[in-house]
Parts: structure tokens; sequence; C-alpha cells
């Protein structure tokens, strides 16, 4: 398991307030392929509140990756629904839990809000 992934799930609770401000509420298993294992992760999510824990279900949704994507996703070298849509990765269950979830993700490295661009162009502050 790589040391991004650990570090991105241990931070999920701290996060969960500023993220999951919705009333999304469920648990999803995600499960990551190494090769030789799959590793479990139980993520419990309700408005403002994450738990994290390192079992299985039971579930109200499951996403399956591979170990080298979710890296890539926690430091936003690749985005969750276009690696489902590429069929590098699949998900099963309550697709609303996975939409909360991928907020979870950074954004791609160099992007910048187009507002914020925007103005610099025309010199306005805000």
């Amino acid at each position: 398991m790589g040391e991004a992934t650990e570090r991105f799930f241990e931070s999920l609770p701290a996060r969960a307030p500023e993220v999951l401000r919705g009333l999304v509420s469920g648990t999803l298993q995600i499960d990551l392929d190494t090769g030789e294992q799959t590793d479990h992760w139980l993520v419990r999510m309700r408005p403002g509140a994450v738990e994290v824990s390192r079992n299985r279900g039971p579930a109200d949704a499951i996403w399956y990756s591979s170990e080298d994507l979710f890296d890539r996703l926690v430091s936003g070298r690749a985005q969750g629904v276009a690696a489902v849509l590429r069929n590098e990765s699949t998900f099963s269950g309550n697709v609303v839990l996975f939409l909360a979830f991928r907020r979870f993700f950074p954004d791609p490295p160099g992007t910048r809000d187009p507002r914020e661009v925007a103005r610099r162009q025309t010199g306005r502050s805000t």
C-alpha cells in the first residue's frame, strides 16, 4: 500500500466537514488490488463526517481499483469518473456515494480557478 494512499485515508475524517456538506449518507467499500492481494477500506459517510476502517462491508457501494490508479487519484494525476468510464476501475451500488467521495481527491497539478485567471487578466482584485 502506497504511503500517499495511507495518508489520504487518514486525512478523511478531518476534511469531511468541509467536503461533505450535503445530505449524503452511506458506506463505501474501496477494494484496492495490489497485484498480490486486495486491500479493503470501508468509508462510512454522513453529512460532515467520515469514519474509515480497514474492514470489508456491508456496504451500500463498492469501488474496485488498482493500487496504482488510486495512488494517481490521491495525487491529482487521474480523475475518478474518467477512470470508471474508461473501465480502469469498476463501481457498483449507490452512485451518490462515489460522486461524494471523489470530492476528497485533489485537483490535477497546475489547475487554476478560471475566475482568478480572469481577474488577473483584467487587472481587477477581489
